[in-house]
C-alpha cells in the first residue's frame, strides 16, 4: 500500500510564524505601555503640583540652598530692656552683681517688673553667656518671668542695647533644675558662641525656703538688628 503524501501546511498556519506573530505583539504592548507610563507623569506649569513638577519627561531641580551664616559677636554694651513676644514680655533691664554669698542677685523685691542683668557676665550679643534673672511672682501677685516655663523652642528672646542695637535670639531649650544640684558649669560656664540665660524661680514653693528649683531658658544669637 502506497502511503499518501502528507499535504504542506500554509505559511500563516505553521510555528515559525506563530512565534514571529507573538514577538511582534509583545513589542508593540511593551511600546504602548512606556508611552501611557511616561504621558502619566506630565504636568503643566502652574498645575495642582505648581511648576516644579516632573514636565516633558524632565524634572525641575530645586535651586540649591546655603545655610545661613551666625551673626558675628557685637561689641560690648549693656542691655536696656528685654522682649518675648511669645509671652508678651517687655522689661526694662537694670544690672546686678553677686551677694557676700557669692550667690546672684535679684532685682528688687518691690520692683517685680524689672530684669536683673549679671553685670560680671557678657552682654547681649556679646560672645559667651549673658545672664538675666527676674521674679516669678511675690506675695502682691505674678512677676515678669511668671510664664517662663511655659517658652517654646524655636521662639524669639530681643535684648536691646545701649547702643541702640538689638540682640536676637533663638530658644533651644528649657530646662528646671533643683537649686541643691544646681549646674553652675552648664548654665554660667563659657560658651562657643553668644548665648543667654534666662532664669526664674520654678518647682515647689514652701513658705520658709521659697521655691525648691530654678527654670533655666537656653537661647543662641540668631540676628542682630
Amino acid at each position: 500500500m502506497v502511503p499518501r503524501r502528507r499535504r504542506r501546511r500554509p505559511w500563516h498556519r505553521t510555528r515559525a510564524y506563530r512565534l514571529t506573530r507573538t514577538a511582534l505583539l509583545a513589542v508593540v504592548l511593551v511600546t504602548v505601555v512606556a508611552r501611557c507610563e511616561g504621558d502619566g507623569d506630565v504636568t503643566a506649569p502652574g498645575g495642582p503640583d505648581g511648576p516644579d513638577t516632573v514636565a516633558a519627561g524632565r524634572a525641575h531641580a530645586a535651586p540649591s540652598t546655603r545655610p545661613t551664616p551666625p551673626p558675628r559677636p557685637l561689641p560690648r554694651s549693656r542691655p536696656t530692656s528685654l522682649r518675648i513676644p511669645s509671652l508678651g514680655i517687655d522689661a526694662p533691664i537694670i544690672g546686678i552683681g553677686l551677694t557676700k554669698e557669692r550667690e546672684l542677685e535679684t532685682p528688687p523685691i518691690d520692683k517685680p517688673k524689672l530684669v536683673g542683668w549679671y553685670r560680671g557676665g557678657a552682654t547681649p550679643g556679646e560672645q559667651g553667656a549673658a545672664i538675666a534673672v527676674g521674679h516669678r511672682d511675690t506675695r502682691t501677685g505674678p512677676a515678669v518671668f511668671a510664664g517662663l516655663a511655659s517658652v517654646k523652642r524655636g521662639k524669639q528672646i530681643e535684648a536691646r542695647r545701649a547702643d541702640g542695637r538689638t540682640a536676637v535670639y533663638t530658644v533651644d531649650r528649657v530646662k528646671v533644675f533643683d537649686k541643691a544640684s544646681f549646674p553652675d558649669k552648664e548654665v554660667y560656664g563659657p560658651t562657643r558662641r553668644p548665648e543667654i540665660r534666662v532664669i526664674t524661680c520654678g518647682g515647689l514653693f514652701d513658705r520658709r525656703s521659697g521655691y525648691t528649683s530654678n527654670v533655666v531658658v537656653f537661647a543662641h544669637l540668631t540676628a542682630t538688628k
